[in-house]
């Protein structure tokens, strides 16, 4: 009777854990940014994105960028894009230095990803 419970129970921890996994593999990951990380640019206006590995929830995503930690503007990522890809225009920026910064939910649940990358905007033309 011990045996079967302990049976039982290995499975159910079992059954847990590979759960768990999948939802981490749920998580977007990724693939490429523009600007790049430590970009620096020449001017803006210009085409920033974020790629990711799978489809990601646009209407609940957002895109910011921030200079010394404050957030200066918000964009809502463009709807008509590939189903991974979170895209703004940016318009002209002052030079200084930014962070793009991104808040994403995976279509498939309610994992969020949030994540920022360095850049800058230098003051030639």
């Amino acid at each position: 009777m011990l045996t079967r419970r302990l049976l039982a129970f290995g499975t159910i921890a079992t059954s847990l854990a590979a759960g768990a996994g999948s939802a981490l593999a749920q998580v977007p990951q990724v693939l490429e940014t523009r600007p790049a990380d430590r970009a620096v640019l020449r001017s803006a206006p210009g085409e920033f994105y974020v790629r990711f590995d799978r489809p990601v929830d646009h209407i609940r995503s957002r895109l910011m960028i921030k200079q010394n930690g404050a957030v200066i503007r918000t964009f809502q990522p463009r709807l008509k894009t590939e189903p991974d890809v979170l895209f703004a225009m940016v318009f002209a920026l002052q030079p200084g230095d930014y962070a793009f910064h991104w808040s994403v939910r995976a279509l498939t649940g309610t994992d969020v990803l949030e994540g920022e990358i360095p850049f800058s905007v230098s003051a030639g033309q």
